[in-house]
């Protein structure tokens, strides 16, 4: 027997279970669970914003070993005992249009984990083998646990800008993904423009993130303060925000800058005539597949980009949701289970 926390319907609370182990499927792994990141997406599943089939036992951002191979898993690549990691994106057809030009993130029948397929608030999951992530070993598992999803978005996000080293990049929001933004534009040689709120965030963001520059937000102009610097080639946004607090930054973006949008809430009003004339652009990204995750601990582990994390018990889950919902998490949650 094993236990997870799931969710029975939409909006109720957590509930703390005893299942059976399963047996892994074709082409699945069981895994045992070390660690799982909470993410403000995990709504998704507890309020039944996407279709789910009750009960769920959410969590996307899942760090575990192998505990049994499946029929049909290939055991010269996949071993037992091998740690490894698991994101949203938890397999694909291989059959539909976009599975067979190998843009799985858009397949029509992706599994989702913590959504469409039990994730890992819980001791053991299953997985398709095709989600899974080798884990580098210099990263602990309640390290590597958030870099499967806030990890991959922001990093994944930002490698696919044509940002190059010695341009200024802006990251609005010090917080859970903004932390690990800062840390990833600094190692990748960009001029880095840290925007947040109050003494405490910049120290931080200075002292120990790395970077260049601080903008209070609280006291400051922040369009006034980047144009200063030149413009922003990048601004990368990981605040909630509308159009008070993220349309205007178009405003602060250089010739051929792009604002990227990672977290953001409400609507958008954007000057189609700044755009053109700056030949700029706003774009969003998805966190990934199981190859981006991969690539995006090895990046993490070789350049030593921190992950700051909370850590917690399964029976603390309702307390961990309620306090990561709420923002009072410095700077990931992460449950974490017996080893």
């Amino acid at each position: 027997m094993y236990k997870v926390a799931q969710v029975s319907s939409p909006g109720s609370p957590f509930e703390i279970v005893e299942r059976s182990i399963p047996e892994p499927g074709n082409g699945e792994v069981l895994i045992k669970v070390e660690a799982c990141g909470l993410c403000h997406s995990d709504q998704v599943a507890v309020m039944g914003f996407m279709p789910v089939q009750y009960p769920i036992v959410p969590g996307h951002e899942v760090v575990g070993r192998i505990h049994k191979l499946g029929p049909g898993v290939n055991g010269k690549f996949w071993e037992v005992g091998e740690r490894i990691g698991v994101g949203w994106h938890a397999g694909h057809c291989f059959n539909c249009k976009r599975c067979r030009r190998g843009d799985f993130n858009t397949c029509h029948n992706e599994k989702i984990c913590g959504v469409s397929i039990d994730g890992g608030y819980g001791e053991y999951m299953i997985a398709p083998w095709e989600a899974l992530a080798k884990v580098p070993n210099g990263l602990t598992s309640e390290e590597a646990a958030p870099l499967m999803c806030a990890g991959v978005t922001v990093y994944n996000g930002m490698r696919n800008t044509d940002t190059r080293p010695g341009d200024v990049c802006a990251v609005i929001g010090i917080g859970g993904l903004g932390h690990l933004a800062v840390q990833y534009a600094v190692k990748m040689g960009f001029k880095v423009i840290a925007v947040s709120g109050g003494a405490e965030k910049k120290d931080l963001s200075l002292n120990k993130l790395g970077a260049h520059y601080y903008i209070d937000y609280k006291t400051q102009d922040v369009v006034k303060e980047i144009n200063q610097l030149g413009g922003a080639k990048l601004i990368v946004s990981t605040a909630p925000g509308g159009e008070d607090t993220i349309s205007k930054l178009t405003q602060a973006l250089a010739v051929n800058g792009r604002l990227l949008l990672l977290g953001v809430s409400g609507d958008l009003k954007l000057n189609p005539m700044e755009l053109i004339v700056k030949r700029a652009s706003v774009s969003g990204f998805p966190a990934g597949n199981a190859m981006d995750s991969e690539e995006t601990m090895e990046f993490t582990d070789l350049v030593k980009v921190n992950t700051i994390v909370e850590t917690f018990r399964l029976e603390q889950v309702a307390e961990a949701y309620e306090k990561m919902m709420a923002n009072k998490v410095r700077f990931r949650a992460v449950l974490v289970f017996d080893k």
